[in-house]
């Protein structure tokens, strides 16, 4: 799926996966996926950078008035388990189950949770949304990181949601915040403002997408109002801020390389000729001008979590 990302979500080949967190639910998979041998690691690393905004958001959760004991964790498209393994760690009593629809990266989650010393606490199950959506079991919260949007009827499968919960149990959505940005509105060549004209077509690119989607049913993307009308009580909505200002460290700078190199090749057909010839400038590591060596490259974005509890 993609953060998702200008609702958060990103549009590429693998656009079943964000770069927020990431999920293949709602995909039938065949000879045009994505390698995952390259994607799985880039998915790792860019949740990783989010991990503080993931862990605050967890501790959000679990320090609510009247917050149940949670036992069960399901992690709706878990992508490689970066999540599932914070989640782990922030509910230390719950087993955490990851549930995704690519057996490579629920191999990639085993993986983490063997070497963070979780594997007899993080679980993984291989299972397409919406149809897998029953054999889930029950759980005590819900965690749906940018992954309701992959699914046509999002009201729908926010009820199944609702339906496996506990008395007493949250679905949390990560849906929505803001797209990130990466570099100044003008880089001193090219025309201003190369990354608002990238989300206008990754915009058009996320309705596409939505409207090529099974069940494909338009919602007023008030989460408050939906959890409303499957049952569940609102009980917040709190957005978390990965700040990384110029100039970035090695990791950061490399996770932007990345993104921007994935970005241009999921828009190249998208973009107008001069931006493109902007972006292959910016990638190119003899430059001056280019991302590895200019100072003022960061990375700026939030994620938004909103709650919702079964009575």
């Amino acid at each position: 799926m993609s953060n998702h990302s200008g609702h958060g979500h990103h549009h590429d080949a693998a656009h079943a996966h964000d770069h927020q967190h990431g999920s293949t639910q709602g995909h039938h998979h065949g000879p045009n996926d994505p390698d995952w041998d390259v994607m799985g690691p880039l998915l790792e690393q860019n949740a990783e950078l989010s991990s503080e905004q993931y862990t605050q958001a967890a501790r959000w959760i679990a320090g609510l008035p009247d917050a149940p004991k949670v036992r069960r964790v399901l992690d709706i498209g878990s992508g490689p388990g970066v999540i599932s393994c914070l989640l782990a760690e922030a509910f230390p009593d719950a087993e955490v189950v990851a549930v995704d629809g690519t057996p490579a990266l629920l191999e990639r989650t085993r993986a983490r949770a063997e070497r963070l010393g979780l594997g007899d606490r993080v679980a993984t199950l291989h299972a397409e949304l919406p149809d897998g959506l029953a054999g889930l079991g029950q759980a005590d919260l819900i965690w749906a990181g940018n992954t309701l949007h992959h699914m046509g009827d999002q009201r729908a499968v926010l009820a199944g949601f609702a339906a496996l919960l506990s008395p007493g149990g949250t679905v949390a959505l990560v849906e929505g915040g803001l797209q990130p940005r990466q570099l100044p509105r003008d880089l001193g060549f090219g025309r201003p403002g190369l990354e608002a004209r990238m989300e206008a077509v990754q915009a058009e690119l996320f309705e596409e997408m939505r409207a090529d989607l099974p069940d494909a049913r338009r919602e007023n993307e008030d989460w408050a109002a939906l959890f409303t009308a499957v049952g569940l009580a609102p009980q917040g909505t709190r957005s978390f801020l990965l700040d990384l200002p110029a100039p970035l460290g090695d990791v950061a700078r490399e996770h932007v390389v990345a993104e921007l190199t994935r970005r241009r090749d999921g828009l190249r057909d998208r973009l107008a000729a001069d931006d493109i010839a902007v972006l292959d400038r910016l990638l190119d590591p003899e430059d001056p001008a280019g991302l590895h060596r200019r100072p003022d490259t960061y990375l700026l974005l939030a994620r938004t979590v909103h709650l919702g509890r079964r009575d």
